[in-house]
């Protein structure tokens, strides 16, 4: 008995040693930019309630799972898919196979431009084989995470040229402080939400795209402001993400720009009134 108790009390602390380090407390909301080398991940979490918006290749699936496991992430009330390609949602048939799920959200996409690709495949098996409710959403949608208010800003159309600009792209408010996250839209989808109205100052803007050069156009940049900016993309990768053009017009508005490829898994604490920052390394 007392071996069986030594070897319990030894996972425990192995498990606290090796779990993320920030949590929100009551009140707060965590916003992590999870780091899935070349391709988005990001799971919010308030009130005890979870969204993961995109996950990353297939091949990064298992490193989402043993970190959503470690922040204590048994149930994903809501996930989001904001578009069908795989640096975005190649492994969440093996996500949701993994999690309880309360609902998935995806946008409207063109019989035409939806993928034949095993990984699509896999998540709609997945979807069906747990029963799992799926939702198409457009701009004006609204939704709740815990106290955080999430306001679909686009996709507006129901056919794009390209696939990127069927991205869901969401404010989430929080109290005063506010997260942007627009998937990979490009500047045809940023001038539709420039036009809606519903396009507001953000606190923390995930760049578009990877800081790729089709995102983060100035206009879309002088309407948003950022007070922090984070760019998820993969060390060295063969895109040149992000874009020098990119992190020069985000640096008119921000010195603090934060990238998953140089600092690793970035943690956005707010607590309605501040927001406090916490990356996984210092990079340069």
């Amino acid at each position: 008995m007392l071996i069986i108790l030594l070897l319990f009390c030894a996972g425990a602390v192995f498990w606290y040693l090796r779990r993320p380090q920030y949590y929100p407390a009551e009140g707060e909301l965590a916003v992590h930019i999870i780091d899935v080398g070349q391709g988005d991940c990001i799971l919010v979490s308030a009130g005890r309630e979870n969204m993961l918006i995109d996950c990353g290749e297939y091949s990064q699936a298992p490193a989402v799972r043993n970190y959503l496991e470690r922040c204590g992430v048994s149930r994903l009330d809501c996930i989001v898919c904001t578009h069908p390609h795989s640096d975005h949602m190649g492994g969440m048939g093996y996500i949701i196979d993994h999690f309880k799920v309360g609902q998935v959200l995806v946008p409207h996409v063109d019989d035409s431009d939806i993928p034949s690709a095993v990984f699509y495949e896999k998540f709609l098996d997945a979807v069906s084989g747990k029963n799992v409710g799926i939702s198409e959403v457009r701009a004006g949608d609204t939704f709740t995470v815990g106290d955080g208010r999430c306001t679909v800003i686009a996709p507006y159309a129901d056919k794009y040229d390209n696939v990127n600009n069927y991205s869901v792209c969401i404010m989430l408010t929080h109290g005063r402080k506010s997260f942007l996250f627009t998937g990979d839209a490009e500047e045809l989808s940023e001038q539709e939400m420039l036009l809606s109205g519903r396009l507001m100052h953000t606190d923390v803007y995930k760049a578009g795209h990877h800081g790729s050069s089709t995102s983060s156009s100035p206009a879309f940049l002088a309407a948003v402001s950022p007070e922090y900016a984070a760019i998820s993309c993969g060390t060295a990768n063969p895109y040149g993400h992000p874009d020098d053009d990119v992190v020069k017009r985000l640096n008119k508005y921000t010195g603090d720009i934060y990238r998953t490829d140089l600092n690793g898994t970035i943690v956005f604490i707010s607590d309605g009134e501040e927001i406090k920052v916490y990356p996984e390394r210092s990079g340069k």
